[in-house]
């Protein structure tokens, strides 16, 4: 086959493509626009970034590091983001709320993969996406060093698609906080949310709705509309948390499973918080949702974050520290032992 045979032939092998739903030139055209966006984040480690079918990431500044990792979704979210056709903040999410998982064992982030699929390529979506993702990684000093953009017509319908990410970081193995100290008289620290973070959505969706007309709508004692309190991107806790890693014996955040999914697994056995749920002010969309939706507290407590989206274990001694470095820590409990089953006590 000749040259000239040969170009055809690729042409009409693109052209098949195209017609089953796969448009390999937008794609190509989409992933050289997420590299430079990536590489906004590299820092000298990064050896090799997007392009290569591996990124390479060389460790350096530690003595025996442990590496931490964490892989997760933005999850249900996302229906909000089609809905609002707003999609610039669905990559913080997921960065940010990678970040707060390995910040839990005292990791610093590294660097950051991210997996974007859909059933049709939108060149303006991805990269709104891709430039959260940067934002925020170039925030956590994370290289976004590679990823997978993947258009899967059949699979994804409509506007829908899936964002996901996974994170790698690091921990001097003398340093890991795994809350193994933890004990009976020590404080248990709050720190508060932004909203609802990146979990409970399909219950807050099913309750408050999901078309645009919904999220339009404004509330008075939200101060603004319902779908912007419901899009405020995941916090992330890195940089205040950072200065206080020594002082603390374990660190929870507070994602899927609300107070007592999370909690209990920093817990040594035999050890129980008690929570005094007063100690803080609930944001006002978890009211709303409550009402709205007739829920119990437990229930709400099981599902969402309540306006608290990391917990701190210190001594009583350090607690005391910690919260004249950091203003908006309260303390909001005590570690207790254990009676009967709960090691969780709303109180």
């Amino acid at each position: 086959m000749d040259a000239s045979a040969s170009r055809i032939r690729g042409n009409e092998i693109k052209d098949s493509y195209a017609r089953a739903g796969v448009d390999i030139n937008g794609a190509d055209a989409v992933k050289k626009h997420i590299a430079l966006l990536a590489r906004a984040t590299h820092r000298p480690e990064v050896l090799a970034g997007p392009g290569l079918f591996g990124g390479m990431f060389e460790l350096k500044g530690f003595d025996e590091p442990v590496l931490v990792s964490s892989i997760d979704g933005v999850g249900t979210k996302l229906k909000l983001a089609v809905s609002l056709d707003r999609f610039d903040t669905v990559g913080i999410d997921i960065v940010n709320h990678s970040v707060n998982d390995i910040l839990t064992c005292g990791a610093t982030p590294l660097f950051f993969l991210d997996y974007i699929a859909m059933g049709v390529l939108e060149p303006d979506k991805v990269t709104d996406i891709v430039k959260g993702l940067s934002s925020a990684c170039k925030d956590a000093g994370c290289a976004l060093i590679g990823g997978e953009t993947a258009e899967m017509p059949g699979l994804y319908t409509g506007k829908d698609f899936d964002l996901a990410g996974c994170i790698i970081g690091a921990v001097e193995k003398s340093r890991i906080i795994d809350g193994q100290a933890i004990k009976p008289g020590d404080v248990v620290l709050g720190l508060p949310s932004s909203g609802l973070h990146t979990n409970g959505y399909s219950l807050a969706r099913h309750i408050l709705g999901e078309n645009k007309e919904s999220l339009e709508k404004y509330y008075d004692a939200l101060g603004g509309s319902l779908g912007d309190v419901l899009m405020e991107p995941h916090r992330s806790y890195l940089h205040e948390l950072q200065p206080l890693l020594r002082m603390v014996k374990g660190i929870a955040h507070i994602t899927g499973g609300g107070f007592p999914g999370n909690i209990p697994r920093i817990l040594p056995e035999g050890i129980a918080v008690r929570i005094d749920s007063g100690s803080w002010v609930v944001p006002p969309v978890f009211n709303l949702i409550r009402e709205k939706g007739k829920l119990s507290l437990s229930e709400m407590y099981r599902v969402f974050n309540m306006g608290i989206g990391m917990v701190l274990i210190a001594s009583p001694e350090q607690s005391n520290n910690i919260s004249e470095r950091v203003e908006e820590i309260r303390v909001i409990g005590e570690v207790v032992i254990i009676k009967g089953d709960d090691r969780v006590i709303m109180e």
